[in-house]
């Protein structure tokens, strides 16, 4: 099971014969690209159920840099939501995940930029190691090393899978891999081509192997693009819903490397005989495939359990245990066994008892013995040695006591602080992991007289909802006492004093001590500290410290500091709950950016049009605006606009609020009326109206990805860069992942530019920012990322921000 947040599944009678099928098929295919959601789920549909090998799939990064469709989580949080959607999507096509330590920092135009962040030599290595671990026999690059995959990263992926392919069968390549891995050299390398590239290319499609993708499993009732598109489904943050496609789909694949060949697995050994002495093994389980009864599989018992010792006799570090754990499984439904191991709690604290409830049920009459129940920290196992009768539930229960030094339940990634470009793992083995192990699992020793055999289930909590009925959620390990600062923010405007509030929640029993906020000098923080009693396990209480910042513009990081007994607590607490994942909890540190704003403020109510979700708002309530959130019925309604200072429109709201097509002539009367409305970046595809502006101009790709590039003052004069503050290029210092995107790049002539930047090497882009007089009011589109830089805390971004929200106040 590649996840642990349910018990294993039960197999039906067609999943169960291709599962033992698949048991006498030795060979694999690894499908490497850039993000979570750019593997193509056809081909690793195709061949990890259709043509039985083992699949796996290599994402360069996580995705944390991606846009959210169905919450306000961005990077860290995106990430570990991104992975897990993968892991749905696994589940469902069969495959295998893998990632490297890259971070996804958002758009970047070519491979080399994105090497530069990287660290191209450390990411080299992470996909030389999964290819030695997983030993793939071919692997298939989702893009081409040219380019035309637009995307640096996309790019950067194929140029490391080629470079890998050559590597990774050389001991003298990361030699330091060797303690725990052999070097492995797969046979061949392909992309998987796009026709229309081929064609333009000029490039003889019929050089290409040629697979229909789309056949039909009539075991499961299913096409591969049918599994395909429920797969894809569960890339929900990204909106990739998708509707099945049925009938012929054919995939090119182009072979970049290896031994040239006519199919893809020609001259490779996919049987038993590449293991030595594993014929015998094979022939087996070619007899238990011929002879399967899908009505009584437990028939094919004796010789699964046969072909289990003789697998046990061969001496083989690689497929042997593979095959021996998916021969596990087919036992496990042959048999008719389910196991589970249920937890008192889902939140355990180091050191904590847990009581746990064992649970095995065999339906079928072949004899077999439960010896023992195994459990993680268990003194000494329950040695039971029960005959399991037909259909006859047996529990058992165990209470283990946790040890003190076990490590939180957090993402392994995300344990240790890291920069842009990769992930501070260090741990050889949990390089390349989707995510942690389950901290507890339950082992349940059977025998069938001849042998034991061991079959695991992870350790969980369940409950029943009266509306979902059977749930469950993962075990966590937690802080005793974990500490949240309400925002992640906080703004300070000429020398004010702000309340921070900090949230204790109580992972045990019976906790008090003292919270304080660890606050550099200069800074004033009232009270100093609070005592605080929480008894129960599960209490949370709410303490309000009043902060007061130093004259002068300035930042700073406060500290949440809670003690008990002698020890510091300093980490929060965040749970992501989504239906599609399971819960997903992160322990970050109990801290928080202070920015002492000088920004000078003449207006005062905003009206926020939202579009696809932004925090923008929040920001300038902290600034002292006052904030309204429009909504479509008032922008339908006789509502007077013309109270509003200012109307912002929030990211992509033209792609996203379909009313905006019939109230744009109100927006622009509203300019006309004197009123200033700032419209923030929208997206060429899907816009509900073609005229966002009072004048015509057209949006497109351009971008600046460099968040560092230079910035020029085409219009020094223009009041954008001097009312109410002026604003000089230290106010550009400091942005994060990217300058802007979505830039206008063609535009009526009553528009006027203010600054332009470029990456690197290209011509400098002038349609971040356009701005226009109208009637008596004033029209302005950015392109330039505010909904990136407020919510980082970049001074210079609230400062240029609050200049075009004033932008009318200038010509009074």
């Amino acid at each position: 099971s590649h996840v642990f947040a349910q018990p294993e599944k039960t197999l039906d009678a067609a999943e169960l014969e291709l599962a033992i099928k698949k048991l006498n098929m030795l060979g694999s295919v690894l499908y490497i690209a850039a993000h979570p959601d750019d593997e193509n789920t056809v081909a690793l549909a195709y061949f990890e159920t259709g043509m039985m090998l083992r699949t796996g799939y290599c994402a360069m990064n996580r995705g944390s840099g991606g846009q959210n469709l169905i919450g306000d989580e961005q990077s860290d949080l995106l990430g570990v939501i991104r992975t897990q959607e993968l892991m749905a999507a696994r589940r469902i096509d069969g495959a295998e995940q893998f990632f490297t330590r890259a971070i996804d920092f958002g758009y970047s135009k070519n491979p080399d930029e994105t090497f530069k962040i990287w660290n191209k030599e450390k990411i080299l290595s992470d996909v030389v190691w999964i290819i030695r671990k997983f030993q793939p026999d071919v692997i298939i690059t989702r893009f081409p090393d040219t380019g035309e995959g637009g995307h640096g990263h996309h790019t950067a992926s194929a140029i490391l899978a080629e470079d890998a392919f050559n590597l990774a069968g050389n001991p003298s390549s990361f030699p330091e891999q060797l303690k725990y891995v052999k070097p492995w050299q797969p046979r061949r390398l392909y992309w998987n081509a796009w026709r229309s590239l081929l064609e333009k290319k000029h490039e003889d499609i019929s050089d290409a192997i040629q697979i229909d993708l789309g056949a039909y499993n009539p075991l499961l009732g299913k096409s591969y693009n049918e599994i395909a598109a429920e797969s894809r489904s569960m890339h929900k943050s990204q909106g990739f819903g998708m509707s099945a496609r049925r009938g012929e789909e054919l995939n090119y694949f182009v072979q970049l490397k290896g031994d040239s060949a006519k199919s893809m697995f020609e001259g490779i050994d996919l049987t038993w005989k590449r293991v030595k002495g594993g014929e015998k093994v094979g022939n087996i389980l070619g007899e238990i495939e011929k002879e399967y009864n899908p009505e009584n599989p437990s028939a094919s018992l004796p010789k699964l359990l046969e072909a289990l010792y003789e697998m046990n006799k061969l001496d083989d570090k690689f497929w042997v245990p593979i095959k021996k754990k998916e021969l596990l499984d087919v036992i496990r439904n042959a048999a008719g066994i389910w196991i589970e191991a249920f937890a008192d709690d889902y939140i355990f604290t180091p050191g904590d008892s847990v009581k746990i409830s064992s649970g095995i049920v065999k339906r079928s009459d072949y004899p077999l013995t439960l010896k023992e129940v195994k459990v993680n920290y268990l003194n000494s196992p329950q040695n039971l040695n029960m005959n399991l009768q037909d259909n006859i539930y047996i529990k058992a229960e165990e209470n283990i006591k946790l040890p003190v030094d076990i490590a939180y339940t957090q993402p392994y990634w995300l344990s240790k602080p890291h920069g842009l470009g990769t992930y501070n793992v260090s741990e050889q083995m949990l390089i390349g992991k989707p995510q942690n192990d389950p901290p507890l699992t339950a082992e349940f020793i059977l025998s069938d007289g001849k042998s034991d055999f061991t079959l695991s289930v992870p350790v969980l909590y369940h409950w029943t909802d009266p509306v979902h009925g059977e749930e469950f959620r993962p075990i966590e390990i937690a802080p005793e006492i974990a500490v949240n600062i309400t925002d992640k923010l906080y703004l300070f405007n000429n020398n004010d004093s702000k309340p921070v509030t900090v949230d204790l929640i109580n992972n045990k029993k019976g906790l008090q001590g003292k919270l304080s906020l660890n606050i550099p000098d200069g800074w004033k923080s009232v009270p100093s500290e609070y005592d605080y009693k929480l008894d129960k396990k599960g209490d949370e209480k709410s303490f309000t410290f009043k902060v007061t910042s130093p004259p002068g513009q300035s930042e700073t990081t406060v500290r949440a500091v809670a003690t008990t007994s002698g020890q510091e607590f300093t980490q929060g607490m965040i749970s992501i709950n989504y239906p599609h994942i399971p819960v997903q909890t992160l322990f970050p540190p109990a801290e928080a950016k202070l920015i002492h704003l000088n920004i000078n403020k003449t207006i005062n109510n905003i009206g926020y049009i939202m579009g696809s979700g932004d925090v923008i708002p929040e920001f300038l309530v902290q600034l002292g605006y006052k904030v309204h959130m429009i909504t479509d019925a008032e922008l339908d309604s006789a509502v007077d606009l013309n109270k509003y200072d200012a109307i912002v429109t929030g990211i992509r709201a033209y792609n996203t609020r379909a009313r905006l097509a019939i109230d744009q002539p109100k927006l622009m009367e509203y300019v006309e009326n004197g009123g200033t409305l700032v419209v923030q970046y929208n997206t060429t595809s899907d816009l509900v109206t073609d005229n966002i502006g009072p004048y015509p101009f057209s949006l497109s790709h351009d971008r600046i990805t460099v968040e560092d590039s230079p910035v020029s003052f085409d219009n020094s004069s223009s009041s954008l860069l001097n009312y109410p503050n002026k604003i000089s290029k230290e106010d550009f210092d400091g942005w994060v992942q990217e300058r802007g995107l979505y830039f206008a790049n063609k535009w009526d002539q009553h528009y006027k530019t203010v600054i332009s930047g470029n990456d690197p090497g290209e011509a400098p882009l002038k349609g971040g920012i356009l701005y226009t007089e109208y009637g008596k009011g004033v029209f302005i589109y950015t392109g330039y990322s505010w909904f990136r830089e407020i919510p980082a805390g970049v001074p210079g971004a609230f400062r240029i921000f609050v200049n075009l929200i004033s932008a009318k106040q200038n010509e009074q």
